[in-house]
This record gives structure tokens, C-alpha cells and sequence, in this order.
């Protein structure tokens, strides 16, 4: 993990004063890291029933779509208010540097479908935690949620308690 670790550009201060931002961009231009990293996130999910994966704008587009693809599964975004065309149910959270809404279709996921949350970073957990409420909502049965990242000193797991959590790296 060290390896991947090498891939991720750190950036001070972005997007607000005294944030620390991992940069996976790097990792993504990456071939060898870019499917090391989506193999180590989609390995635990394999032969686990999950039928849809979902994303969260806008990292999560990227790594979620392809996870699904490697489980062989659908994909649905979850993206920032106004985005989407058609009906869609909204929820509000809170970020380390301030707070925001996101939404999904609300004919997204069928009732008792088994779905992965898939995003590039658990840091305070708000997003995450907003993207859970939207699948229950919707009647979805949340198998778990997946990281690239988990940033541990941001308490980010207990805003999602009892979930089932996987981070491939933490820092």
C-alpha cells in the first residue's frame, strides 16, 4: 500500500486553509496504480450479491463506475444538487470546511437491492453518511461502503456506525 501511498499528490492549504488534500489525479494517470487500487477495492465485494454500486460526485464517479464494472453490476451516480435530469430526493450534510447537499434519482434503486457506496475519501464521514440515508430512503439494502482513503484522525466511521466500512488506505 506504501506503493499506492507514493501515487497521491498531498496538497496544503486546498481547498480552504489548513485543509490537506489528497490528490488522486496522480494516482488515476497511474496504470499499474490505477488498477492496483480499483483491484484492492472491488476484490472484497466480489461473490457478495451487490447489485448496483453507487457514486458519489465526483471521485466516486470514476472509481464507482469501474468497481461496478469489475463486479459485473449496474452504476448510479449520486451527485450534487441540480445535476440530474429527472426527479430526484435530496440530503444535506456537513464538510470539514463547511456544509452541502447531494442527490440521487429517485427511481435509482429498487427496493431490497443490495448496493455499494464507493467514494475517494472518508474524512469526516457527512458525505458518506448523507449517501446512506439516500439508499435506505430509497429502500436499498446498504451491503457496505468503500474508500480509496480514509483520513482515521477525522472520526469519520462514527458518523456511520454500524455500516459495513472498507478504506484500502488510511492515513
Amino acid at each position: 500500500m506504501d506503493t499506492l501511498k507514493s501515487r497521491i499528490r498531498l496538497i496544503p492549504d486546498f481547498p480552504n486553509v489548513g485543509i490537506l488534500f489528497y490528490d488522486i489525479t496522480t494516482l488515476l494517470r497511474d496504470p499499474v496504480g490505477f488498477k492496483t487500487a480499483l483491484d484492492g477495492m472491488s476484490t472484497p465485494y466480489q461473490g457478495q450479491g451487490i447489485s448496483l454500486v453507487i457514486g458519489i460526485e465526483s471521485r466516486g464517479f470514476i472509481l464507482g463506475a469501474a468497481v461496478a464494472d469489475r463486479l459485473g453490476v449496474g452504476f448510479c451516480p449520486i451527485r450534487k444538487p441540480g445535476k440530474l435530469p429527472a426527479k430526484t430526493i435530496k440530503e444535506a450534510f456537513h464538510l470539514e470546511y463547511g456544509s452541502d447537499a447531494i442527490e440521487i434519482h429517485a427511481d435509482a434503486i429498487e427496493p431490497g437491492q443490495r448496493v455499494l457506496i464507493v467514494d475517494d475519501v472518508l474524512a469526516t464521514g457527512g458525505t458518506a453518511s448523507a449517501a446512506t440515508r439516500l439508499v435506505k430512503r430509497l429502500g436499498g439494502e446498504l451491503h457496505g461502503l468503500a474508500f480509496l482513503i480514509e483520513l482515521v484522525g477525522l472520526n469519520g466511521r462514527q458518523h456511520l456506525e454500524g455500516e459495513q466500512i472498507f478504506s484500502l488506505l488510511k492515513y
